[in-house]
């Protein structure tokens, strides 16, 4: 039977999250897969070591369980351990606070029908591709960063400052709890909003090229800027097209005035911006291969790369990597 490698970190996502880890190996082995090694692990640079160790010494199927952090970090395990992609089948158990990925793949929330899918799916090796994003900044010592999911600068850059540190770890478990998997984004992003109000009247905004394989796309001054690689569920409906689609998306929400900023961020959290694009100030921009957000000034800024923080100069540069297969549910 294939070995499995779970790779959970203790307290990703909301209370009830946490007690999903004590039951993963007994659950995989009623489903009759003996050989499945459980890498407990505190921090997301303790998952991208489990991981990569997990695959060198021979396992080709880890599963993450965790939030997008785990994700990001298992995923970037699997690109240290230098293994061919396509031989890998990368898992996302829905154990945190933006498991949107998870839910692209159909994966269930609760543990036990979540193990039940992933048996089924491992057994006929079903996957999706998905297309790997990496980050950098141009001039930059700093390693590459890659992630399958969301990345963003403006408002979308502030948001870990809110949400991602030891203890915040633990309010996020309770807003997890009591709003759902995007309590702690939503939270967040509204915390990023009012200290932009509050700031607007001292505070210079930017203005932004983004440069899309080469060629000028987008110019002008954004309250946000996303970057996606696809569709992320209804939660963040900004781009229709598959996780592996062969390109990658910019979204951009134009900076029309500190009055309609609420109202826009209502309308991206309902994911109702594109239908009044011209009117509230959305753009989109298609890449293929290479993406650039360059600022009018040389200072840093913030990069939010699936929920952890980037600090970039100037500009930040998007490419399209390659693709992995995701474990999804059998159809």
């Amino acid at each position: 039977m294939k070995r499995i490698d779970v790779i959970a970190t203790s307290i990703s996502g909301s209370i009830s999250d946490w007690k999903k880890v004590e039951r993963i190996v007994p659950l995989f082995a009623e489903a009759g897969f003996n050989d499945v090694r459980l890498h407990a692990v505190e921090t997301h640079l303790d998952a991208r070591r489990a991981a990569c160790a997990a695959l060198i010494d021979g396992g080709r199927t880890p599963i993450s369980a965790g939030g997008s952090g785990t994700f990001r970090a298992v995923l970037e395990g699997c690109i240290d351990a230098a293994i061919p992609l396509p031989a890998i089948r990368l898992g996302f158990l829905r154990k945190g606070s933006a498991d949107l990925i998870g839910k692209v793949l159909d994966m269930p929330d609760v543990i036990e029908d979540a193990v039940a899918v992933f048996a089924e799916s491992i057994r006929r090796d079903q996957f999706i591709n998905a297309d790997i994003l990496q980050v950098h900044c141009p001039g930059s010592d700093d390693p590459p960063q890659h992630f399958i999911g969301y990345s963003g600068a403006e408002l979308f850059g502030r948001i870990p400052h809110y949400t991602e540190n030891r203890f915040i770890k633990y309010y996020k478990g309770v807003l997890g709890q009591l709003f759902g998997d995007l309590g702690p984004f939503t939270t967040g992003m509204t915390l990023a909003i009012a200290e932009r109000l509050v700031r607007a009247p001292f505070r210079r905004a930017s203005s932004w090229d983004i440069i899309a394989d080469g060629a000028p796309a987008l110019h002008g001054k954004f309250q946000a800027i996303m970057v996606v690689n696809g569709y992320l569920g209804p939660e963040l409906a900004f781009s229709d097209q598959p996780l592996g689609a062969g390109e990658f998306y910019a979204f951009g929400i134009r900076d029309l005035g500190m009055l309609k900023l609420w109202r826009q961020a209502i309308m991206a959290r309902k994911g109702t911006l594109a239908e009044s694009a011209e009117k509230w100030g959305f753009c989109a921009v298609t890449a293929k291969e290479t993406l650039q957000l360059v600022c009018d000034r040389d200072v840093r800024f913030p990069v939010n790369v699936d929920g952890h923080t980037l600090i970039a100069r100037h500009a930040v540069e998007y490419r399209r990597l390659g693709q992995i297969p995701l474990i999804a549910r059998s159809q």
